[in-house]
């Protein structure tokens, strides 16, 4: 039987752990759901919130400033959500956003803040300003942010919300190539998800 005493530490370790995460209800679930297959991030200040509206973006994850004077492990990120996903004139509400799509696309934002934790300070800058400046490096990031959220097991929620984006007859041609351009295609990920069961194998 479990001590009165380790029950107490493990109910206040839960708790401080979920104060690192901080979620709007209405997302609550899925967010969790991404959240669990990143243990590693368990520790990580992480806030998910809306906005009403993100630049040539659904979702977007970054560090907040005063991380860049924090050390790797006590930095805090934030994920931004569009209230409505816009996607090239078309708007979606979030809550009519099927709830695996919604996991896939929180879990590839993920993906970008375990890219951020493996970097240094000085690299995050660097990191920061090729997004800005570079398609090349815009490719590299998106598609390393696909690959480390099927690297943790959420192949099939990025397959889904990818199929989801590529073949949804609302969304333009011009958004659906814009992410054949800069993200991991549907074989490519199924790749990933073949090498990774043989792996265990």
């Amino acid at each position: 039987m479990i001590s009165k005493l380790t029950f107490l530490i493990l109910i206040n370790l839960s708790n401080f752990m979920s104060a690192q995460h901080i979620i709007p209800e209405l997302i609550k679930n899925e967010a969790e759901k991404a959240l669990s297959y990143y243990p590693m991030l368990n520790k990580n200040y992480i806030k998910i919130k809306f906005k009403k509206d993100i630049k040539k973006s659904t979702m977007q994850a970054r560090p907040t400033f005063g991380s860049f004077f924090r050390s790797k492990k006590n930095r805090r990120y934030v994920i931004l959500i569009s209230e409505k996903f816009k996607i090239s004139g078309k708007s979606f509400s979030t809550k009519n956003i099927p709830s695996d799509i919604l996991i896939g696309w929180i879990g590839h934002e993920l993906g970008h803040v375990l890219d951020y934790q493996n970097r240094s300070n000085l690299n995050l800058i660097a990191f920061g300003f090729n997004y800005l400046f570079s398609e090349n490096h815009i490719i590299e990031a998106e598609r390393a942010a696909d690959t480390f959220a099927v690297e943790q097991g959420m192949g099939n929620y990025i397959l889904k919300t990818k199929n989801f984006i590529l073949n949804h007859a609302n969304i333009t041609k011009t958004y659906k190539d814009r992410i054949k351009r800069y993200y991991l295609s549907p074989e490519e990920i199924m790749e990933l998800v073949n090498s990774k069961s043989k792996a265990y194998h």
